[in-house]
């Protein structure tokens, strides 16, 4: 029995080796030198022998074959490790640049806002009040400020106005009282003449 697997197992290896004979033009474009791990693989595949062993079918490859198909996935597969961590630690440099960029977007965004509300505010007594109460109170105190100038415009020239009739009243009264001076002198004098030649007559009689 054993020596009939053996012969068995050589009759396949045979069969095998014409099988690579036949399918040599057709795999002159496959190798394990160059090409994807998927051709590599069909490269494998089309090099191997099968045979059939108690009602089951096995797959012949070379140990050498098997070995460097082995290399290359294990080579692929670092490859794609590498690459994957290279990605990564791109994508972490990415990750890091978005960061950087939304803080510096957000102060500038927090900036712009506080410039736009200092534009839209002024200071008033230390504090930030917006424009349009700003203009308000402004134009209150100047409103205000008018009124009382008109106000003590009004009140200088009605002063003014009562000075100068009480000024024309005071001349007048110094007038009337020159005058009622005068006359009052007049009377004094015409008197004295006349209690003078009064005197006289008395005089003259004795």
């Amino acid at each position: 029995m054993k020596g009939f697997n053996k012969f068995y197992i050589v009759l396949a290896l045979l069969t095998c080796h014409l099988h690579y004979a036949q399918e040599s033009d057709a795999t002159e474009e496959l190798s394990l030198d160059k090409g994807t791990i998927e051709s590599q693989f069909q490269y494998l595949y089309q090099k191997s022998g099968n045979y059939n062993a108690e009602g089951k079918r096995y797959e012949v490859v070379r140990t050498i074959n098997l070995d460097k198909l082995k290399k290359n996935v294990l080579d692929s597969v670092s490859a794609a490790r590498t690459n994957a961590a290279a990605l990564k630690s791109t994508i972490s440099t990415h990750e890091a640049t978005i960061e950087s960029l939304n803080t510096k977007l957000k102060e500038t965004t927090d900036n712009l806002t506080t410039v736009t509300d200092e534009k839209d505010s002024m200071s008033f007594l230390g504090a930030q009040v917006s424009k349009g109460t700003y203009n308000v109170i402004l134009w209150t105190i100047i409103v205000g400020l008018l009124l009382l100038l008109l106000l003590f415009v009004y009140k200088f020239r009605r002063s003014n106005i009562l000075t100068q009739d009480a000024k024309s009243n005071l001349s007048e009264l110094e007038t009337e009282y020159e005058d009622h001076r005068r006359r009052a002198l007049e009377r004094e004098q015409k008197i004295s003449r006349q209690l003078q030649d009064e005197i006289n007559k008395y005089k003259k009689s004795k």
